[in-house]
């Protein structure tokens, strides 16, 4: 029987300080402020562009189905660790059992992408990966002055191949803010196909920056594996209920 390749990814991202960027930088990013609140929403968002946060890590779950049965070959976090040179990585084991490969930021794009092209035929399976992981990931590479191995963002809004993108899939492609194409977040999906928030065990992508700056990155890689599994939980519901082929 034909064993099926998945690769299920997501990222964590950390805003930086705001004292990294030059003088020029700073008054651009804070302009129009109003008051420090504003000035500290704003300053909150900058983990949502690759141009104003790093990578703090890439979970990833390789994943082969034959038939009806699967199995995680492989799970695990690339994690940033600043403190690291080039080609230096530090393995250990999460209490999740998944593995930790700790690296600076440029060789943990590095890794990803090799990993990637190894598995070249695997199916990408994520959830909002189209609308920020993937083009994320492609933008930080650059910065970093890492090439990616293929153009995560090829393909149409609508039509891209080897990628199942669960948001688009369970809002048929719609970003509706009401009706029955109204995009959810995922934890809301999770929770109403019965699976497990990742949010259970008291971690969110809202406070990744504040853990990674305390240097708690086996907490973030364990939450990150947490929504890798969830994700692939819930792309089994979405086939088994939804899937009608074609992409």
């Amino acid at each position: 029987m034909r064993v099926n390749e998945y690769l299920v990814f997501d990222i964590e991202t950390a805003g930086q300080e705001l004292e990294h960027f030059d003088e020029a930088q700073q008054a651009y990013l804070l302009r129009n402020c109003a008051d420090d609140e504003e000035r500290q929403k704003k300053i909150g968002e900058f983990a949502l562009s690759p141009f104003t946060s790093n990578i703090v890590c890439i979970g990833l779950a390789l994943v082969l189905r034959s038939g009806d049965e699967w199995k995680y070959e492989k799970i695990g976090a690339l994690a940033n660790d600043p403190s690291l040179g080039d080609n230096e990585t530090v393995d250990s084991e999460l209490s999740d059992g998944g593995k930790m490969i700790k690296c600076n930021e440029k060789e943990l794009l590095v890794n990803f992408w090799k990993m990637l092209e190894r598995y070249n035929k695997a199916r990408l399976i994520s959830f909002n990966g189209r609308g920020f992981d993937a083009p994320f990931l492609m933008l930080r590479s650059a910065v970093c002055g890492v090439r990616p191995c293929r153009n995560l963002m090829d393909g149409t809004k609508f039509r891209y191949f080897n990628h199942t993108d669960l948001a688009d899939e369970l809002s048929f492609y719609s970003f509706a803010s009401s009706g029955p194409q109204r995009r959810f977040n995922f934890d809301f999906y999770a929770r109403a196909f019965g699976i497990k928030s990742p949010k259970s065990e008291g971690v969110d992508g809202s406070m990744v920056t504040d853990l990674y700056r305390e240097g708690r990155l086996d907490e973030i890689c364990e939450y990150c594996l947490r929504d890798v599994r969830a994700t692939w939980e819930l792309f089994m519901a979405w086939e088994k209920f939804l899937d009608f082929g074609g992409r």
